[in-house]
């Protein structure tokens, strides 16, 4: 199935006004609150197709162009929660350098576990942008989203196992991360409240890329998946499923050192489509957590699948 076009704003102010607006914020002038966007989410205009005449080309903020090249991403980490979550966690929005984007849909009703216990995640969606479309999303990003000025880490002292909101933004001259613990549209008084105000604005924007599923996007199909397997303490909470891979022992679920995700850290493996067929578990393209199978050996595992992006490591 073709990759959906997302039609979003392919309007793009000169590179000189966003240079000068980004070199006047990181040479300590007076802070003031970033322009509202032209063309924002939530807006009838916000989404009519670009001039016929635009650009397929990089334009006036260079990037890499390749498909595993990461230029815009938000993700959540850290905080107090539950292993699974974290085994389970993904990056809610990128961007590639070819304009494709990965995103998880915000939905107002959380998937509940079944009678089983498991859970299936909401499915990440892709679409494609044109040039003139990622050109507008990573100036909003660099001036209105604030990444352009951010430092590395604003961190909260204030609230206790909040989570970090992780930017991360390759383009324009610029390869950071911005870590911003305890991220909220609550007012946050104190010298880093525009830069916050900024990340609200553009974690809102990310986080709701597809405006609630009213623009066109598809369900995105991983060609790998990362499946942690842990012993079980203690009955299963329901049916266990026999264990679905003749050719593939529990030992081979290795632990690795830990790249914040929690996964890492668990015993895991890299699972092809076909090894995740074999569960016979239908509209997984999400993940899912719960999953409790009876291993070769006898023992009762805890199983959590999580899709794999293109540019994730085995």
């Amino acid at each position: 199935m073709p990759t959906p076009r997302l039609l979003l704003p392919a309007h793009v102010r000169p590179l000189a006004v966003l240079v000068a607006s980004l070199a006047f914020a990181a040479c300590g002038g007076q802070q003031t609150a970033p322009p509202s966007p032209s063309g924002s989410p939530g807006a009838s205009s916000a989404f009519s197709a670009p001039p016929a005449s635009a650009d397929p080309t990089v334009g006036a903020i260079d990037h890499k162009t390749g498909a595993t090249d990461v230029i815009l991403r938000i993700e959540q980490g850290g905080g107090f929660v539950p292993i699974d979550f974290l085994a389970s966690q993904a990056p809610g929005f990128t961007l590639y350098g070819n304009g494709v984007v990965v995103f998880q849909r915000t939905v107002t009703t959380f998937p509940e576990p079944d009678a089983n216990g498991v859970l299936k995640a909401v499915p990440w969606r892709t679409a494609s942008l044109d040039e003139g479309q990622v050109q507008e999303l990573l100036e909003f990003a660099l001036g209105p989203g604030g990444l352009g000025s951010a430092r590395d880490a604003y961190m909260s002292d204030h609230i206790a196992d909040a989570p970090n909101t992780i930017f991360t933004i390759r383009a324009g001259g610029l390869d950071k991360t911005v870590v911003v613990n305890a991220l909220s549209e609550e007012s946050s008084p104190g010298p880093d409240a525009v830069a916050r105000s900024a990340f609200v604005k553009l974690a809102k924007r990310l986080q709701d890329f597809d405006q609630r599923g009213t623009i066109s996007s598809d369900v995105y199909e991983a060609d790998r998946y990362r499946g942690v397997l842990s012993p079980r303490d203690g009955p299963p909470a329901g049916r266990s499923l026999d264990w679905p891979w003749p050719a593939i022992k529990p030992i081979e679920f290795k632990e690795g050192p830990s790249d914040g995700s929690g996964a890492t850290i668990l015993p895991h493996r890299t699972m092809s489509t076909d090894e995740v067929a074999a569960l016979k578990l239908a509209d997984i393209e999400g993940g899912v957590q719960g999953l409790t199978l009876r291993g070769p050996d006898g023992a009762i595992y805890s199983f959590i699948l999580r899709p794999l992006l293109v540019d994730e490591k085995d």
